[in-house]
């Protein structure tokens, strides 16, 4: 969908601060590190997938998503997935209280807090055997497919319609448009380069170049 969270190319936002990465924190507050938690053991009670819960956090008002801080948004995203899925009611996520004990399905499914450590250790493959050959190999032009889908796409406004060269084929991975619909499907993702001035006109640097991963489905034949 083409909402609030996909800002690549937008104008008005003010100037980038990155910290340093060798002294940005993992967590700027100890709020923030009981959400990625939340997030964790909500996720490992198998109601949705992480493609269910990007798009969960996409779905909120834009303005509203700028406000929010990452983490906030992370909040909002598990909230809705909290109620949608039946997990809480509404009443029972403004009151912080459940009603009833969750159901015994769910009680055997929860994250102990013992099995933490292996379970981020683990994490979850998300590449794919797949029949289906690559139809595009290194070098090969490509344009990314001009599409405008409401649901949950990975493939950036920016680059769409626009030409680039096959960098480096990854093999098969979990396409993340259908997984966000429930469906586990593997489709080939590939790294291609755009040119700067391709993307962004003739203001952009002569050297500069851009590199996305974009999978099979977002690509056609230049």
């Amino acid at each position: 969908m083409n909402g609030a969270h996909d800002l690549g190319g937008m104008h008005g936002f003010g100037p980038i601060n990155p910290e340093p990465e060798a002294e940005e924190p993992v967590f700027h507050a100890e709020w923030e590190k009981r959400i990625f938690g939340l997030n964790l053991a909500a996720g490992f009670l198998g109601r949705w997938n992480l493609d269910v819960s990007r798009y969960a956090r996409e779905r909120q008002h834009p303005i509203a998503y700028l406000q929010h801080t990452y983490y906030e948004n992370w909040l909002v995203g598990l909230e809705t997935l909290l109620v949608e899925t039946g997990l809480v009611t509404a009443e029972e996520l403004a009151s912080g209280k459940a009603a009833s004990p969750a159901d015994a399905a769910t009680r055997q499914r929860v994250l102990k807090a013992e099995y933490v450590p292996t379970v981020l250790a683990k994490g979850g493959s998300v590449t794919m055997e797949i029949d289906a050959r690559p139809c595009f190999r290194p070098g090969d032009r490509v344009r990314a497919v001009n599409q405008h889908p409401t649901g949950h796409t990975r493939e950036p406004r920016y680059v769409r319609g626009r030409i680039g060269v096959i960098h480096e084929h990854y093999g098969a991975h979990v396409f993340p448009d259908r997984h966000a619909l429930g469906s586990r499907e593997g489709r080939h993702l590939y790294s291609v380069r755009f040119e700067a001035a391709e993307l962004w006109g003739d203001h952009a640097g002569g050297k500069s170049a851009v590199y996305v991963d974009l999978w099979e489905d977002y690509l056609e034949p230049a």
